[in-house]
């Protein structure tokens, strides 16, 4: 898929056009009026694939700081409803966390070659995704994308989650959203 960067080459962390991780939401949305839908429609192959992404415009992003323990990473998960959180440092984002981050092997590995003896110890900047390794999509390239691709991406890597990134005037760089495995087979009827 044209745009697809599961290395991606950005080396500094991204922000909006602010320095902030928080961007006002537009009051003249068309998609605000819709209702929220309870379940998750079907879609086919062939529709567009930013109909699954998290859109950081409409949605405020959920994100947690470096220095918060993982426990509180995965209650803040739980609370809102999602399985990853962008991971940031003085409002700036500088990684991912995923559940299964958490819940996985990662804890178990930090604790076996660092100094820490306690799983409560552990921050989130421990395990996390340093961004220079979380795999984004470019929002423009997403936008000319169908389903099929996301499928075809997801399929060939064993991410749970892609982060969509803008690129703006300047060389400037911001987080527009979110894309997760789950949600496009949820979306899809099946597997990916």
């Amino acid at each position: 898929m044209p745009g697809v960067n599961p290395d991606s080459e950005i080396t500094r962390p991204v922000a909006y056009f602010d320095g902030s991780i928080s961007r006002p939401v537009r009051d003249h949305s068309p998609r605000k009026s819709q209702p929220s839908e309870a379940v998750e429609a079907r879609l086919e192959l062939t529709d567009p694939a930013i109909r699954v992404v998290t859109d950081f415009v409409w949605e405020p992003p959920a994100t947690v700081r470096e220095q918060s323990s993982i426990d509180d990473a995965l209650r803040e998960m739980i609370r809102a409803g999602v399985r990853a959180l962008l991971t940031v440092h003085d409002d700036m984002v500088t990684g991912l966390i995923t559940s299964y981050d958490i819940q996985g092997e990662r804890p178990l590995q930090f604790l076996a070659v660092s100094g820490y003896h306690r799983h409560d110890e552990i921050e989130v900047r421990h395990i996390m995704t340093p961004w220079e390794r979380v795999p984004t999509l470019d929002w423009q390239a997403l936008g000319r994308a169908r389903l099929s691709d996301l499928a075809a991406f997801f399929r060939s890597t064993q991410v749970t989650h892609v982060v969509v990134v803008e690129f703006a005037g300047a060389g400037e760089t911001f987080v527009r959203g979110l894309v997760s495995r789950a949600r496009l087979a949820r979306h899809l009827g099946h597997s990916i």
